[in-house]
């Protein structure tokens, strides 16, 4: 079964729009990774582990960096559940538990 990047709801899919065209265009980029080599065969610098299931894609574009937070579930799914512009070099803790909220919302 071949691995699909869904985007939880139109919240995040607004937060997704809301980025600069390149950032956009990288994270379809990595879509297209995840997608045809499986997640387990994706890393750094594309995506990183934050905490318990909770993983970040690293967009980067020429007005900044972005992050688009997910989850992967069983049946080969990954959900972002969160996308938004980075102001600091740290992911702020209240991304994360914003994040972390609405992966409970799917877990239930």
């Amino acid at each position: 079964m071949p691995w699909v990047v869904e985007i939880l709801n139109d919240k995040v899919e607004a937060e997704m729009n809301a980025f600069p065209a390149d950032m956009r265009a990288r994270f379809t980029r990595i879509v297209e990774l995840i997608e045809t080599f499986g997640l387990q065969n994706v890393g750094m610098p594309h995506v990183r582990h934050l905490r318990e299931k909770l993983w970040e894609m690293r967009l980067k574009g020429r007005d900044g960096i972005g992050r688009a937070l997910y989850i992967s579930l069983e049946g080969e799914r990954v959900i972002v559940l969160r996308a938004f512009i980075k102001k600091s070099q740290k992911t702020p803790i209240r991304e994360i538990r914003l994040a972390m909220a609405r992966a409970k919302e799917i877990e239930l």
